[in-house]
C-alpha cells in the first residue's frame, strides 16, 4: 500500500481514468449497451457520485473560510480592490480570446456542415424543451448582479450559491479588518478553519483515483465511442480549440507575462485537471485547484483564496468558447449566414453569458439559447441543437472544465506575480504530488 501512495497523485488519477475508460468500453462492447449501462449505473456510478459529493462537501466551507482568511491577510482593505480588479480584467480578456478562438476553429472545422437535423428522435426534442425551459439563460445582466447580494447568507451557503457566498465572505473579511483588535479573534478562528479545510481536502483527494475510475467507467459504458463518430467534428473542434487556448493564451500569461516556466505550471495543476476532466465541475474541482496552486505553484493564501473562488464563478473560458462553437454549428446546420456584425454579437454575448455560469456539468449547453438568439435561430432550431448535443455533452464538458480551471490557476499565478505574493522557489521546484 505504501508503494501506491508514493506514486504522484496525478499519475494515480490518470491511471484510474485510463482503467475506467477501458472497463466501460469493454463492458459496452462485450455485453451490449443496455446491460453495460445498467451494470455501470448500478455498480460504478455510486462510487463516482460519492467522490463528487465528498468534493462538493468541501466547496462552501472552503470558499467561505479561505476567502475571509485571504481578505484579512491583506491587512489593507484597499488591496482587495486592486487585486480583484486585476483578476477580473484578466479573466475577461482571456474569455474574449476563448470565444474568438472557438469561432476561428469552428469556421475551419465546420462541425455543423451537412448535419441532418431531421434525424433527431422526438424523445430527445422533448427532453431538450424541458431542460431549456428550466434554465435561466435569459436572465438579464442587471438581475444577475442584484442576485449576488444574499438576503439570507445561511440559505446561500445551504444552496451553494457561490456568488452570494463570495460577496458575504468578502464583507465578513472587511468587517474583521475594520474592527481591528475586536475582529482578530474571529479572523484567527476563520484562518484556523481554512487550514483545517485544506487538510481535509488532501484527505479527500486520496480517493480521487477510485472516484475517477468509477465515473469514467459509467461515462464510457453509457456513451461508448460511437458518440465521437456521430459528431466527431464537434468533438474535434472543441478539443482542439481548448488545447490551443490553454497552450497559447495561458502559455502567454505564464511564460511572457509572469515569466515562469509553462511546463512546470501544467505539471503543478495536473491533479486539478484530472479531477476536472472526470467530474466536469469547476466548483467541485475548486478545492483541488486551490491545493495545487498553493502547494505546487507557491501562490499565497491571500491571492489563491481570493482569485480562485472568483474564477470558479466568473471565469468560464471553456463555456464561452463552446458558445461560439455552438453558434457556428447551428448556423452551418440551418444555413444561417453569419455576418461580421453577428460574429461580434456572438463574441459579446458568449462572454457575458459565461459570467456567473454555474460550475456544474452541462449547464453551459442550456445557456446557448441566448447565444443562438443573436444569430437568428428560432426556438425550435435551438431545441434541435440542444437535443443533438445533450446526449454526449458530458464528454465535451470534460474538456471545457479542464480549460476553465486551468484559466483560474493561470490568472491566480499572474496576479500573485504582480502582487509579489508567489514563492518562485516553490513554483520552479518539482511537483510534490
Amino acid at each position: 500500500m505504501s508503494a501506491w501512495f508514493r506514486i504522484p497523485l496525478w499519475q494515480r488519477v490518470m491511471l484510474g481514468l485510463a482503467l475506467g475508460s477501458a472497463i466501460g468500453l469493454a463492458l459496452r462492447y462485450s455485453i451490449g449497451a443496455d446491460a453495460a449501462s445498467e451494470i455501470a449505473t448500478t455498480w460504478f456510478k455510486p462510487f463516482g457520485d460519492a467522490f463528487v459529493n465528498l468534493i462538493r462537501m468541501l466547496v462552501v466551507p472552503l470558499i467561505f473560510t479561505t476567502l475571509v482568511a485571504g481578505v484579512t491577510a491583506m491587512g489593507d482593505p484597499s488591496r482587495l480592490g486592486a487585486l480583484g480588479g486585476r483578476a477580473i480584467i484578466t479573466y475577461m480578456i482571456t474569455t474574449w480570446f476563448a470565444v474568438a478562438l472557438g469561432l476561428l476553429i469552428g469556421s475551419i472545422v465546420q462541425p455543423g456542415a451537412g448535419f441532418d437535423v431531421g434525424s433527431i428522435p422526438a424523445s430527445e426534442l422533448e427532453t431538450a424543451r424541458e431542460r431549456l425551459g428550466a434554465n435561466d439563460a435569459n436572465q438579464g445582466l442587471i438581475d444577475r448582479l442584484v442576485a449576488i447580494i444574499p438576503t439570507n447568507p445561511v440559505a446561500a451557503m445551504a444552496n451553494g450559491d457561490v456568488l452570494q457566498i463570495i460577496f458575504f465572505a468578502i464583507l465578513v473579511g472587511l468587517g474583521c479588518l475594520l474592527a481591528r483588535d475586536a475582529g482578530r479573534p474571529l479572523a484567527q478562528t476563520v484562518e484556523s478553519g481554512a487550514d483545517v479545510m485544506m487538510r481535509i481536502t488532501h484527505i479527500v483527494m486520496e480517493a480521487a483515483p477510485i472516484g475517477v475510475l468509477a465515473l469514467m467507467t459509467w461515462v464510457m459504458a453509457t456513451q461508448g465511442l460511437g458518440v465521437f463518430v456521430i459528431l466527431g467534428k464537434m468533438v474535434l473542434a472543441l478539443y482542439v480549440a481548448c488545447l490551443l487556448h490553454i497552450l497559447i493564451t495561458y502559455g502567454f500569461l505564464i511564460k511572457v507575462v509572469a515569466r515562469l516556466p509553462f511546463v512546470r505550471f501544467i505539471r503543478g495543476i495536473l491533479d486539478a485537471q484530472a479531477v476536472a476532466f472526470s467530474t466536469s465541475s469547476s466548483n467541485a474541482t475548486l478545492p483541488v485547484t486551490m491545493a495545487c496552486v498553493r502547494d505546487n505553484l507557491g501562490v499565497s493564501r491571500t491571492v489563491s483564496s481570493s482569485v480562485l473562488p472568483l474564477g470558479a464563478t466568473i471565469n468560464m473560458d471553456g463555456t464561452a468558447l463552446y458558445q461560439g462553437l455552438i453558434a457556428l454549428f447551428a448556423a452551418q446546420a440551418f444555413g444561417i449566414e453569419m455576418t461580421p456584425a453577428m460574429y461580434g454579437l456572438v463574441m459579446l454575448t458568449a462572454t457575458l453569458v459565461s459570467i456567473g455560469t454555474a460550475g456544474i456539468p452541462s449547464v453551459s449547453l442550456f445557456l446557448a439559447a441566448t447565444t443562438l438568439s443573436v444569430i437568428g435561430a428560432t426556438p425550435e432550431q435551438t431545441v434541435i441543437v440542444i437535443a443533438v448535443l445533450f446526449p454526449f455533452d458530458r464528454l465535451l464538458d470534460m474538456m471545457r472544465t479542464v480549460t476553465n480551471i486551468t484559466g483560474d490557476a493561470a490568472v491566480a499565478v499572474v496576479v500573485a506575480k504582480w502582487e509579489g505574493e508567489i514563492d518562485e522557489d516553490v513554483f520552479r521546484a518539482p511537483a510534490t504530488t
